[in-house]
């Protein structure tokens, strides 16, 4: 049973006119100990030793304990606190420490407007309830730590740090205003549960340096740089969390390792979902939604897997870039001002079961021999140019992929190449496949309909190999080849009542055509006139004519004379 003790300003018979007093008294009985406060204000720094609860007697705020020196509350033992405020101000010193055993603060508010607020040091036990911290942070070193209902307001460095070896759960907590991050998480572990992180200044939530963090059900809204950020080989999972207008909704680079399922990324300022310096993320059943630049972006070596992602009202959808690497399933990509689709920079992705419906474009590829795409049965729709543009060095490759209601379907040029198996391409502003500059076309079982210019298209020097491919109703026709743009046409059908059947160049081999339209003769490009050349055995070469020109040979002395229309030179 405990021993009772009264703190009161007022004193009486058997009260103490200040905790301290209190205290000693219950420490010289080695009895557990309840000390009742009555409200006031008592200007005292408080150790507190054994097994010792301290209760505000009017309820949560009536007694408010502050020191301008030292710790306020140093806690060894089993130590309680209900309802106290307690205040410091001294930057070396932590405002609440548990330096061993347990600590639990009940209905508490703790200001620390220069330090630590309150500080779980190595092996000890801290808990938080319905508590309240405002200015300084919550430190959590080599501890363990309960936090469950409590607000943190305004913290001048993070708003709750668990850090060498630390464990703690956070839950149902909202963090607000922090300078830096709302949690950050080092070499330590950490759950966050229900919580809301708000304005922080950094990541709302950041875990480094092989930290073990997993969120789940939380809101993060208005912070200035990543909602979620996890680095330096830190890992962990974020399930069912809302992060809205953050610089990045969530980012994970250095190394370290996420596991992202039902979250929701909107209106972040710049990319919904960021990886990047060899970070490797799944993403599961998510939606980013309206970033100003990027949905989801792998870079410098960070590697994503994504499956049933949806991505509306941004930029670009998705780009993998500079060495990045991807490989994305069940994706919905649509209205949005940019292209849905971007890999470059020796970058390498494979797309499966993507609808990508509204978009400015469809896939772009560009890059050096070591930029490459897969994508396989997925649809283009609505586009404002092109389903699928491959340009520099760059490789993809298509299989079951559908292109409707595009300026024109699928294009290659510069030095790239570009495969289609089985693909579909209809109701086209201009065309449905077109070779340009030195690009690589093949195609096969290729079908075109309803192109208001041609189906198939070789120009410059490219190169075509096309076989059993069905192109209908094109206006203008079938196929059409220009320049130098050489290969083969095998077992084509055109189809239709208007334009040609093939605009020929004589470069491009046609092997089994079936049509009932003309193939036509590419006129030929006509040739300059040949040059004037006077050769003279041991002499110049003119290729023009020349007008007054003097000639010696085998002479040891030369003279040179030029006579201008206007006089005699200077």
């Amino acid at each position: 049973m405990s021993a009772r003790y009264l703190v009161s300003p007022r004193g009486g018979r058997r009260g103490h006119r200040d905790i301290s007093s209190a205290l000693a008294a219950a420490a010289a009985q080695r009895r557990p100990a309840l000390i009742e406060i009555e409200p006031g204000h008592y200007e005292e720094a408080l150790a507190v030793r054994g097994e010792v609860r301290l209760v505000a007697t009017a309820g949560p705020g009536s007694v408010l304990v502050s020191a301008v020196r030292g710790t306020v509350l140093d806690a060894c033992g089993s130590v309680s606190v209900h309802g106290l405020v307690l205040t410091g101000r001294d930057p070396g010193a932590d405002v609440v420490a548990c330096t061993g055993g347990t600590l639990a603060l009940d209905h508490a508010e703790v200001r620390g407007h220069h330090a630590v607020s309150v500080h779980a040091r190595p092996h000890t036990t801290v808990t938080l309830r319905d508590s309240t911290v405002v200015y300084g942070r919550t430190l959590f070193t080599g501890s363990r730590g309960l936090v469950e209902r409590c607000r943190f307001t305004d913290a001048a460095d993070n708003a709750l740090a668990v850090i060498e070896g630390a464990d703690v759960a956070i839950r149902d907590s909202r963090i607000e205003g922090s300078r830096i991050h709302g949690v950050r998480v080092s070499d330590a572990r950490a759950q966050v549960t229900g919580c809301e992180l708000t304005g922080t200044g950094q990541a709302a939530l950041a875990a480094d340096t092989r930290a073990r963090l997993t969120v789940s059900g939380c809101t993060v809204t208005a912070v200035h740089a990543e909602g979620v950020l996890f680095t330096e080989q830190a890992k962990g999972s974020v399930d069912g969390t809302r992060v809205t207008d953050a610089q990045h909704g969530v980012a994970v680079a250095s190394g370290a390792d996420l596991l992202v399922r039902g979250c929701v990324f909107a209106d972040c300022r710049d990319s919904g979902i960021n990886v990047h310096t060899a970070g490797r993320g799944r993403f599961e059943d998510c939606e980013v939604i309206g970033s100003g630049t990027l949905g989801v972006f792998s870079t410098t070596g960070g590697v994503i897997e994504a499956d049933g992602v949806r991505i509306a009202r941004g930029n670009v959808g998705i780009a993998v870039t500079d060495g990045g690497r991807g490989r994305f399933g069940r994706i919905a990509i649509e209205d949005l001002t940019g292209t849905a689709l971007r890999v470059f920079g020796d970058a390498r992705a494979v797309f499966t079961d993507v609808r990508v419906d509204r978009c400015k474009a469809g896939l772009e590829g560009w890059g050096g021999a070591g930029t490459a795409a897969e994508v396989t049965g997925s649809t283009f729709r609505d586009l404002g140019t092109m389903a699928v543009a491959v340009a520099g060095q760059a490789r993809v490759a298509l299989t079951g992929v559908t292109a409707e209601r595009a300026v024109l379907a699928f294009g290659v040029g510069e030095e790239a190449w570009l495969s289609l198996r089985d693909c579909t391409a209809r109701e086209l502003g201009a065309g449905g496949a077109i070779a340009f500059g030195q690009g690589q076309l093949v195609a096969r079982n290729l079908t075109v309909a309803g192109a208001r210019s041609y189906g198939l298209a070789g120009r410059d020097r490219a190169y075509v190999d096309v076989a059993h491919g069905t192109f209908t109703d094109c206006a203008a026709a079938g196929a059409s080849f220009e320049g130098t743009c050489a290969g083969r046409m095998v077992d084509c059908a055109v189809e239709g009542d208007e334009g040609l059947a093939v605009l020929d160049n004589g470069h491009v081999d046609l092997t089994g055509l079936r049509t009932t339209l003309r193939v036509v003769a590419q006129p030929a490009e006509p040739a300059g006139p040949a040059p004037t050349v006077v050769n003279h055995f041991n002499g110049p070469v003119f290729n023009a004519a020349v007008h007054g020109a003097q000639l010696a040979w085998n002479n040891t002395h030369a003279v040179q004379q030029q006579t201008n229309e206007e006089g005699p030179g200077p």
